[in-house]
């Protein structure tokens, strides 16, 4: 049987063989910095309380240096990057693979524009950063009084 030069052996075993590009790797670029775990990163969890909220991030991996906290607007905006130390050698021979990656992510949360830098918390432990924020209201409106006119 003839067969066409386009195709090798037999034209149905190579349409049925057919790999079509993967357009995946587009969308994943938390996944390139960040390893299979991308998506578990910076999980967040935020308990109400009576007198504000307690928030739990999950930064593994990083420094309490390599985090930052901004307030702006009402905004509180943590960041966290890391960065590759190019200059790290050893004993050990060539390095063949790194799998080690550096770049930053951050994440906002509205606040209100009430609250001030010095009521917030931080603490970093073991990985996690536990922030508490009060609850703060905008302050109350003098009521209404009239004015008698004479």
């Amino acid at each position: 049987m003839l067969y066409p030069s386009i195709w090798n052996e037999n034209l149905f075993d190579d349409l049925m063989n057919l790999e079509f590009p993967s357009f995946r790797e587009l969308d994943n670029t938390d996944r390139r910095l960040y390893g299979k775990n991308a998506s578990r990163v910076m999980k967040t969890d935020v308990h109400e309380t009576d007198s504000g909220y307690e928030v739990d991030i999950d930064l593994p991996g990083f420094k309490k240096e390599e985090i930052s906290l901004d307030l702006e607007n009402g905004y509180l905006t943590v960041g966290a990057s890391k960065a590759l130390d190019e200059e790290h050698k050893n004993d050990r021979g060539k390095l063949i693979r790194q799998e080690r990656y550096s770049g930053s992510m951050q994440r906002s949360f509205y606040v209100g524009e009430y609250v001030t830098e010095d009521e917030i918390g931080a603490k970093f432990e073991d990985g996690v950063l536990r922030l508490t924020v009060p609850k703060k209201e905008a302050p109350k409106l003098p009521e209404k009084k009239t004015i008698r006119i004479e």
